[in-house]
């Protein structure tokens, strides 16, 4: 099993960071990916990811933080190639959820972490929220170019996930798939193809049934990968072995 986002910089992982890897290397994950979301957050990653043979790391701003940091292409860069361990660039993208950030800071900060993922050949990990169509068209700019994009804790509708195969977008489920109320994403899951699906915890938060009300961590996506197996029609080992392979695709360089 793949963790491919989590935030292990944030407490409690942070804190108790040796008891979250054990827990994790006992359910068998091979790999985790601590997603960076601002300045401070990589100068705890950087730490992190000589802990452990299986912590990988990204640089980027999170949308919530493009009112804050402004950063360019080439900083982008500068902060990915700090280290070989730094396999992706996110999270960024968009996120009109709470409409209090500049939308042209947000969009601006989404195009300058494209332009690095260009330049690095690295993948664009994406957070969309409340932006479905803006999300879309920025993206689909770049259809020509290779460009690689995870959609990072997928919750969209089953029209943009059509619409992001076209661009062949990979989705990663979370422990949303697991909550009672999500039967549309559940559906919207079990149309996009198996080789574009991977998995996430993005602990510590959206712990998974039957975690639900802790705080999430990387060894609960288990619970994500059985509800995942469900909706594909497939055995745990098989849709491991699926979403393992996917991840290890998409963030060969």
């Amino acid at each position: 099993m793949i963790d491919s986002h989590c935030h292990l910089d944030i407490d409690p992982l942070f804190e108790n960071i040796n008891e979250v890897l054990a827990r994790s290397k006992k359910i068998g994950i091979s790999k985790i990916l601590t997603i960076c979301t601002n300045l401070d957050s990589f100068e705890n990653i950087k730490k992190i990811i000589i802990m452990d043979n299986i912590i990988y790391g990204t640089f980027g701003i999170h949308p919530h933080e493009a009112d804050k940091i402004s950063i360019s292409s080439s900083e982008i860069v500068k902060n990915a190639k700090y280290s070989n361990k730094i396999i992706g660039i996110g999270e960024t993208g968009l996120d009109f959820y709470y409409n209090n950030s500049d939308k042209k800071n947000q969009i601006k900060s989404f195009e300058n972490h494209i332009n690095a993922c260009l330049e690095t050949k690295l993948p664009l990990i994406v957070h969309s929220r409340n932006a479905e169509n803006e999300t879309f068209e920025i993206l689909n700019n770049y259809k020509s170019l290779d460009l690689k994009i995870l959609m990072h804790c997928f919750t969209g509708s089953y029209k943009f996930a059509k619409k992001l195969l076209e661009l062949n977008c990979f989705f990663s489920a979370s422990g949303i798939i697991t909550f009672k109320n999500s039967t549309e994403l559940r559906n919207t899951f079990s149309f996009i193809p198996n080789s574009n699906i991977i998995i996430e915890t993005d602990s510590p938060f959206l712990a998974p049934i039957p975690m639900r009300g802790k705080k999430n961590e990387p060894s609960y996506i288990k619970y994500t990968l059985e509800k995942l197996a469900e909706i594909k029609n497939q055995t745990f080992s098989d849709m491991d072995k699926i979403t393992t392979d996917n991840f290890n695709k998409l963030f060969s360089h």
